[in-house]
């Protein structure tokens, strides 16, 4: 039996229809899996779908592809998730229990809904 020693996060988009990823990342911490999350919820929240300047801090892994928000709950909520401490002691004490953290937030307007999610493991074994 291997232990798994890493932790996998993923942005995924659906119309209720189709399933997208967004990007993903393998990190070595649940403390990496979360800092990647936040800063996902962050840039598509503050980007609606618009380029953002390059950050000052650069992390070894890839941002993911931005979405265009039809109305301002998507942002909003995503802004929240990443900036509101008990959301955030939420998550990682379900990463420190070995159960994945997940936040979807719906786009009304189209019907879009945007998860991030962070496991314990490899990007396959949620």
């Amino acid at each position: 039996m291997t232990r798994v020693t890493g932790y996998a996060a993923e942005v995924t988009v659906s119309d209720g229809q189709r399933f997208a990823t967004l990007g993903g990342v393998v990190v070595r911490n649940r403390r990496l899996v979360l800092l990647w999350l936040r800063r996902q919820a962050l840039r598509l929240a503050n980007s609606h779908g618009l380029p953002l300047p390059p950050e000052r801090v650069r992390l070894p892994t890839g941002d993911v592809r931005p979405v265009r928000f039809h109305g301002s709950h998507a942002p909003e909520e995503l802004r929240r998730w990443a900036t509101h401490a008990p959301c955030q002691d939420h998550a990682i004490q379900a990463l420190e229990a070995g159960f994945p953290a997940l936040f979807t937030v719906l786009d009304p307007a189209v019907g879009l809904s945007l998860t991030l999610a962070g496991w314990r493991g490899r990007p396959g074994d949620r």
